[in-house]
């Protein structure tokens, strides 16, 4: 049996040494003892083993080391250390750049190796938990401040899509706005706020990623054209949304508007994808795979590589790993909140598991198209380092190309990060107080049941709460 030289044994030798390094083992799993504690709901254990979790250590994943930070802190009623970790998020999301170093190190490595800059839903839900610890520490002007920045996240969101197709805007987002408007008296700009939200539903069939247009919203927008005397508006919107306004008296303890966070976000995994590198009469390629699937043009001299360089023959097949994401069951599934031998029912508000999903599915073909244009660079550079065939060393050289290959294979890794302690799903609904004490009972059902006991003092005007189930 012939024996490969020794260059190319030692350059195979490598291999499992970069499998070692680069292993498909996703985000979830290196913070599972994190998910572990959390998901059991001890939130002490869960905090301190963020600081023991490696991979949140990286400076690279210092977003997501801020939003399990600020989450953890919510969660265990430390609402001022919350927003100290939620602001420096927040400010990091702002600042935050493509460098040259970034780029270099997502098309040599993999994305994984990339700082993350946080999904555009993340962002909306850093507001969603700033607004409601400052509402918990009795600053709701410093939650206006929050509503007013919705907008401009949106604004954000707008210039940076630019179609109407995708997900550009959030329309919990502006029902949170308009909550908190209406926390400050605000009723024309609350009006604004509810009115934005519900045209987005209408916009889109009544249903906004997942989630059915809100009863309550309906009544909200209704209730502030009401108050600001807008009744062409109100006569409009109760036509546009088929129903009708149902004025009541202001209740003598005030509002309890409750927010239950149900579940927890779907995790990333890994899935791959193989294509074939095609070229058509006229000279255009494309990447296809084995079954037709997929069919997705490639255009070189967007990433200033040199078609001319390009053999087919060279550039057959393709591995290319990409992420995708995992629902995480609910536990529970519906829910009541009992006041006075009153039931009240919660309502769908956001639906983070089909947001997930489907944003993914939207950007799928930019993201694809980057992830191929990443493995057509490692590829040339394999290419470029094989031996021609009057070279000299060309053992060594083989051996060169031959590493590359593998450390290509090897390094070639999905990105799996996000933020993993965002709910399933948000539901609420809007409860009248008594003046004094009022004794709530949360009833959560599914595969079991959990009761949650809530005593909230009437003192006028709107509150604003949380539940969350993690199960």
């Amino acid at each position: 049996m012939q024996q490969l030289p020794y260059n190319n044994r030692r350059a195979l030798a490598l291999i499992p040494l970069m499998l070692f390094l680069f292993s498909c083992v996703t985000y979830n799993q290196r913070i599972a003892d994190y998910y572990a504690a959390m998901r059991n709901n001890n939130y002490t254990a869960a905090e301190a083993t963020l600081e023991k979790t490696k991979i949140l250590q990286a400076k690279r994943n210092r977003l997501l080391y801020l939003f399990e930070k600020g989450k953890m802190a919510h969660l265990m009623k430390q609402y001022d250390s919350s927003n100290r970790y939620f602001n420096e998020a927040d400010i990091f999301m702002e600042d935050v750049r493509t460098s040259a170093s970034d780029v270099a190190l997502g098309t040599l490595l993999n994305p994984m190796m990339q700082t993350y800059k946080g999904e555009a839903f993340e962002k909306f839900m850093l507001h969603y938990y700033k607004a409601l610890n400052y509402l918990y520490l009795g600053k709701p002007g410093d939650a206006l401040v929050e509503a007013r920045r919705i907008s401009l996240s949106n604004y954000e969101l707008q210039d940076k899509t630019k179609s109407d197709n995708k997900y550009n805007d959030d329309a919990f987002s502006l029902m949170m706005q308009g909550i908190i408007y209406q926390q400050n008296d605000d009723w024309n700009n609350a009006f604004i706020a509810y009115r934005n939200s519900v045209d987005l539903f209408l916009k889109n069939n009544n249903s906004y990623y997942g989630v059915p247009i809100p009863q309550q919203l309906k009544q909200d927008l209704l209730r502030a054209a009401d108050k600001t005397g807008f009744t062409d508006e109100l006569g409009r919107y109760e036509k546009l949304m088929n129903t009708s306004y149902q004025k009541y008296p202001e209740p003598p303890g005030g509002e309890l508007v409750l927010f239950w966070e149900n579940g927890l976000a779907p995790v990333k995994e890994e899935q791959n994808f193989f294509f074939a590198l095609t070229k058509d009469g006229l000279g255009n390629f494309a990447f296809v795979d084995p079954s037709g699937s997929f069919n997705i043009p490639f255009n070189f001299s967007a990433y200033n590589i040199n078609s001319s360089d390009l053999r087919l023959a060279d550039l057959r097949s393709f591995r290319v790993a990409f992420p995708r994401y995992v629902e995480q069951p609910m536990y529970f599934r519906n829910a009541t909140v009992t006041l006075d031998n009153q039931k009240y029912s919660l309502e769908q508000a956001q639906n983070i598991n089909t947001l997930a999903f489907t944003t993914l599915r939207e950007r799928f073909l930019k993201e694809m198209s980057t992830a191929l244009a990443r493995l057509v660079v490692k590829k040339l550079a394999e290419m470029a380092a094989r031996p021609k065939s009057d070279d000299k060393n060309k053992d060594t050289k083989e051996a060169i190309a031959l590493a590359i290959q593998a450390f290509s294979f090897a390094t070639e890794k999905a990105d799996t990060r996000n933020w993993q302690s965002l709910p399933h799903t948000i539901y609420y609904t809007r409860i009248p107080l008594q003046k004094g004490t009022n004794q709530l009972q949360f009833q959560a059902s599914g595969q079991s049941s959990q009761t949650i006991n809530l005593v909230v003092e009437g003192r006028g005007g709107q509150q604003v709460q949380n539940i969350v189930t993690l199960r």
